[in-house]
């Protein structure tokens, strides 16, 4: 999938950068860039975009992005809306891979390290113990500069590189650049599917929002996403319903069906379980189960 190149905003003195930032929400622009990222939700929730994977997202998770992995944050409609007491919150350290020195990964010690930067091309979930201590440094590194904040990013690839309390997120990607054209049309296409996936949209309708036939429509976006328009919009559906179950108390799985805009209840119970491996009664007693237990 194409996607923006974004020039994260650090002193190019340094190829590294920390902050923690409040945001109306986490902005619609699908990007990359070739710095890796740790990324800390404070506040906030919605879908999350990873490579080829459509997940939601909350409060409370961390994720190790490496080079030039293609990503975006989509918060919910409420974080749109201009609510002043409406906000989202995160923590963000970016490095560049060789932000210790030109010749830092050719060094033996740099092993593990390579290693880990191959990982995360995946994307990473850092979960357990390594979340805690990779949470607390990062809380440090805001407040840090130079010298101190260099250590501090060193010690969190160190600790990342030997743990294996992480969990890729999808098959990993290359990195490639979008011309400006490109960009702005994938762009308003996920927006439009973001802010329109509850109603019927036909092939007509959204071939029409990237200006293209429907046969061009079908051919670029399966070239784009490696994925059909019709396959992306279910996956879409179903992680909003994933998080209605789990976070809602609408009573019948046939007013969750409706509300994340599948027209009948057979044809959602067909694609949830596809997609998940269970049916949603199972999806919400797993999550409260594994909530009540942990």
């Amino acid at each position: 999938m194409k996607a923006h190149f974004h020039l994260v905003p650090r002193n190019t003195q340094f190829p590294y950068l920390a902050r923690q930032h409040t945001l109306p929400n986490f902005g619609t622009v699908w990007h990359y860039h070739p710095e890796l990222e740790l990324h800390y939700i404070i506040r906030g929730e919605g879908v999350r975009f990873v490579g080829d994977n459509i997940s939601n997202f909350d409060a409370e998770e961390l994720l190790l992005l490496g080079e030039n992995l293609p990503h975006m944050w989509r918060c919910n409609k409420q974080y749109f809306e201009g609510n002043p007491d409406v906000t989202a919150e995160a923590i963000v350290v970016h490095f560049l891979p060789d932000f210790m020195g030109a010749d830092f990964l050719s060094k033996q010690e740099a092993t593990a390290v390579h290693a880990l930067y191959e990982r995360a091309q995946s994307g990473l979930i850092i979960h357990g113990k390594t979340k805690k201590e990779i949470l607390n440094l990062m809380q440090e590194s805001v407040q840090q500069e130079g010298m101190s904040r260099l250590i501090t990013i060193l010690n969190m690839v160190h600790i990342l590189a030997n743990s294996k309390e992480t969990t890729k997120i999808t098959s990993g990607l290359s990195s490639y650049h979008a011309n400006k054209d490109e960009t702005d049309r994938i762009n308003k296409i996920y927006h439009y599917i973001l802010s329109n996936y509850r109603d019927e949209i036909s092939l007509e309708e959204i071939s029409s929002v990237a200006h293209l036939s429907v046969t061009s429509f079908c051919r670029y976006f399966k070239m784009m996403t490696k994925k059909t328009f019709r396959d992306f919009l279910i996956e879409v559906r179903i992680s909003h319903a994933k998080r209605i179950l789990i976070e809602n108390n609408i009573p019948t799985t046939e007013s969750i069906c409706f509300e994340c805009g599948f027209n009948n209840r057979s044809n959602f119970f067909r694609h949830f379980k596809r997609i998940t491996g269970c049916t949603p009664i199972e999806y919400r007693q797993r999550y409260l189960y594994e909530n009540v237990f942990v």
